[in-house]
């Protein structure tokens, strides 16, 4: 593991956490054909638990296997693989030390009737992410649900946990119930708040969705245009979110989405690299594609994060 002086300068930026989190950072960091640069794609195949085996495989029916998963992030050089026990269990032997995992520890279901109130289960533990050789947990909060702060506090607990024991932390921040629209989801003034509010939370790695031009909350709204905050483009919008990443001390990475045309996703990427984010986090627009397709669209996505397009 090569320690460059971009990742050096990202790790300064953790001035509270130990040598053991700090060493699991730089190995997402220094892992795959990005490592070193500062830059990462991720692959999360968590979708299972969220969307059902069928709508997150059937498109692609070797993607029902676990390794498949391992198989793919390794091949196509990627920073880490993100997902929940048991897909990690089904390959945490035969992938051991091949790419970095991040442990999901909670996911949600779309079998529950909580929509208005959306919350996830916890299905695994920091012990589980040691035992299975993890370099980091993952965690989803819902900013704008009833039962966010509930979310908040198992959060602090579980990061304070993987803290204790040299685990890095990643959060997903996805707003979403309450008052929220469905445009605000996704708003400007939103996906800052959130992607604000993991870091305050403890997140080392912050992900978000790429955020709209909207604006969702008026008390906001008022600030936004008072201040010309720029947000016309996408590369404005990105450099604003990681503006609230502590002016860029924390990593941010953006997901991918639903499915899209490959073209829409380099243009995304790119958006990402001018804005100042740390990269993508891909999960259906890769392993729900043919495996050729697949790699050759997270090759293309790696060369615009190494300036190569």
């Amino acid at each position: 593991m090569r320690i460059t002086p971009k990742v050096k300068k990202i790790l300064d930026c953790y001035e509270s956490d130990s040598p053991g989190t700090k060493t699991n950072l730089a190995r997402i960091l220094t892992h795959g054909k990005l490592g070193g640069t500062g830059k990462l794609v991720i692959l999360p195949v968590d979708q299972g638990f969220e969307h059902g085996p069928a709508r997150s495989f059937a498109a692609n029916p070797q993607a029902y296997d676990p390794h498949y998963h391992f198989q793919l992030a390794v091949d196509a050089g990627l920073s880490a693989f993100a997902a929940p026990l048991g897909m990690i269990e089904a390959g945490a032997g035969t992938f051991a030390g091949a790419v970095p995992t991040i442990l999901k520890v909670n996911s949600a279901n779309s079998l529950h009737p909580g929509k208005e109130n959306p919350s996830q289960a916890i299905t695994a533990g920091v012990d589980d992410a040691l035992r299975l050789g993890c370099s980091a947990i993952g965690y989803t909060i819902y900013p704008g649900s009833e039962l966010s702060y509930d979310m908040l506090d198992d959060l602090r607990d579980l990061i304070a946990e993987a803290k204790a024991v040299g685990l890095a932390a990643v959060v997903w921040s996805y707003p979403r119930g309450g008052f929220l629209s469905t445009e605000g989801e996704t708003a400007v003034d939103i996906c800052a708040y959130a992607a604000h509010m993991a870091c305050l939370a403890g997140a080392h790695i912050v992900k978000v969705k790429l955020p709209t031009d909207a604006l969702e909350l008026p008390a906001a709204k008022k600030v936004y245009e008072a201040e010309d905050i720029a947000r016309a483009t996408m590369v404005e919008r990105v450099r604003h979110v990681v503006q609230a990443c502590f002016e860029g001390r924390r990593i941010v990475v953006f997901s991918g989405g639903g499915k899209k045309g490959a073209e829409g996703l380099y243009e995304d990427a790119r958006a990402i690299r001018d804005g100042g984010g740390n990269g993508s986090i891909i999960g259906r627009n890769s392993f729900q594609r043919p495996r050729e397709e697949a790699l050759d669209l997270l090759g293309r996505l790696i060369a615009i994060y190494q300036n190569k397009e």
